[in-house]
């Protein structure tokens, strides 16, 4: 567990998008995989987020937790984002931290700043990592690239 104080987020906070992102996984799609994922997005407002992984018989038609999320506050206006809580893992239990997949990554890459963006793989509401997106998508491709 990376230092809070370093990462500048309040632990209540935390605790709080933490509880949120494993309540998210009972409603988790996964017939296929039996891998249940859900993410709960803190807004810059503090408006909070939440998403789950929705599968589909066509595989490539499936959905992650961490865009469903992203997906549900852009649709409703909101672009600017502090931090995400992604819990997940076989059968809904969460033994192993879960980290985003490449195209989640980039996706919040599209709406955040990666030296602030804080990526949170939560096991428990005690068992934790926390990670800038820079960290997690070194040497980004961005809006400001183009």
């Amino acid at each position: 567990m990376k230092d809070l104080k370093q990462r500048k987020i309040e632990s209540d906070k935390l605790r709080s998008l933490i509880g949120r992102a494993m309540k998210q996984l009972t409603l988790s799609y996964a017939p296929y995989s039996h891998f249940h994922v859900a993410a709960a997005l803190l807004c810059e407002d503090g408006t909070v987020y939440t998403g789950c992984n929705i599968e589909n018989a066509s595989y490539s038609a499936t959905n992650c937790a961490e865009r469903t999320a992203f997906f549900k506050a852009v649709s409703e206006g909101k672009r600017t984002f502090s931090c995400i809580v992604i819990a997940g893992g076989r059968d809904g239990k969460t033994v192993e931290y879960c980290p985003p997949c490449g195209v989640c990554r980039q996706v919040m890459r599209e709406f955040c700043d990666p030296s602030k963006f804080q990526v949170v793989l939560a096991r428990s509401l005690e068992d934790y990592k926390v990670f800038l997106l820079e960290e997690l998508l070194p040497e980004s491709f961005g809006p400001e690239t183009l």
